[in-house]
């Protein structure tokens, strides 16, 4: 199926059910169609929580993740791998759905919308289509350096790593001037030497953007670790001593149990 026949589909299915769409279920279900797009059509994709609730402004996980199984239990989307909370990301496939019936909303569309007679009709108004910046390719752009990357040049997956590690390398920038140490090595890191990192962090070390924002404070203070930690690839190394050693409140129930077990091997 192509996106417009994903489109016309959901459409006629909301239009038969209105009491049951709301609009968190279109957003949720255009978004897959977007990511599943811009992967190239691949059969089953990643879907993370954390990206989609943000790019569709959904605060809360609870209604998030309601709207998507109501998505698969009317049979548009399917669930390939569940994931375990909403720092890890969904597998899901995009379904074929047949049962949206479609000559209501064609007929009401029709009805409301006639087709206007005489030879002088023109267009009410001409359609203008937006102009949008383009994304660059992501393996265009994992060399690019980090500092000459542009908000707009990011694709939407990326721009949660694209933020984290601007905001660290502004940071790291800012602790090696205060010393008076050279900063040429961190201004000519690419986007794929500090974007890499933070994804492993968060997809596979079980560290959330809590313990990010947390380990972004201590860099800020802590001048023995100002020193000790000046790129993303250390602080993946040492991320779990850092806030072990920084005294900092951490909700032991918002942790991943692996970073438990790092900062209590530091205490």
């Amino acid at each position: 199926m192509t996106g417009y026949e994903y489109s016309r589909t959901w459409f006629d299915f909301s239009f038969e059910n209105t009491h049951k769409i709301k609009p968190n279920h279109t957003a949720i279900y255009f978004f897959a169609i977007e990511r599943c797009n811009r992967l190239g059509w691949k059969e089953e994709f990643g879907f993370p929580t954390d990206l989609a609730m943000e790019a569709l402004g959904i605060k809360n996980y609870k209604t998030y993740i309601r709207a998507l199984q109501d998505l698969v239990d009317w049979g548009f989307i399917k669930w390939i791998q569940k994931s375990k909370n909403q720092y890890t990301a969904n597998i899901i496939a995009l379904a074929k759905n047949n049962n949206a019936a479609t000559q209501a909303l064609d007929k009401a569309m029709s009805i409301r919308h006639p087709k206007p007679v005489g030879a002088n009709y023109q267009g009410i108004a001409s359609i203008d289509k937006q102009v949008n910046y383009k994304t660059i390719n992501l393996e265009t752009l994992k060399k690019k350096l980090l500092i000459e990357v542009k908000d707009f040049e990011v694709d939407i997956d990326q721009k949660l790593l694209f933020n984290w590690a601007i905001k660290f390398q502004e940071l790291f920038l800012k602790n090696l001037k205060d010393k008076g140490a050279p900063l040429k090595k961190i201004k000519e890191a690419s986007f794929e030497e500090f974007v890499d990192p933070i994804q492993e962090m968060l997809e596979n070390d079980g560290i959330t953007e809590t313990h990010l924002q947390l380990a972004y404070e201590l860099l800020h203070k802590d001048e023995f670790w100002k020193g000790i930690i000046l790129d993303t690839s250390k602080l993946q190394e040492k991320i779990s001593q850092l806030l072990a050693q920084g005294k900092k409140a951490v909700e032991i129930k918002d942790m991943d149990r692996r970073v438990q077990h790092k900062i209590k091997s530091y205490d």
